[in-house]
């Protein structure tokens, strides 16, 4: 990734509705969630959750796809995984046990869920 990506995904994330969201898409899984559910849950206005929705896409951290009537939007993992490999990038300076803890919170993660490559 490069830093430009990361600089947006990050700002993305710096909002407390829109990593509310993601956070939530992120626990939703692989089936995802449509948009008024995301509301709801939220408690938010749909207009409101739409432009968090676009700007964490436009971040590649979301994607949505159309099921009916409805938009069915989810975390985008890849999108995540690159974030969270170039924050540890360049980690540890030589000592692994540092990043230790960290590898094995998003190997927990993805493994309980069935999303690690």
């Amino acid at each position: 990734m490069e830093m430009k990506s990361a600089v947006s995904s990050l700002a993305a994330l710096a909002h407390e509705g829109r990593l509310s969201a993601f956070r939530l898409l992120v626990q939703a899984g692989a089936d995802g969630l449509a948009a008024g559910e995301i509301a709801r849950r939220l408690e938010v206005l749909p207009n409101t959750l739409s432009a968090s929705l676009t700007i964490l896409s436009h971040a590649g951290l979301v994607a949505s796809r159309r099921d009916g009537r409805s938009i069915v939007y989810t975390a985008n993992y890849d999108g995540m995984r690159q974030l969270l490999a170039f924050l540890m990038e360049d980690c540890c300076g030589g000592a692994p046990e540092i990043c230790a803890p960290l590898v094995a919170i998003v190997s927990q993660g993805c493994e309980a869920e069935g999303r690690c490559a």
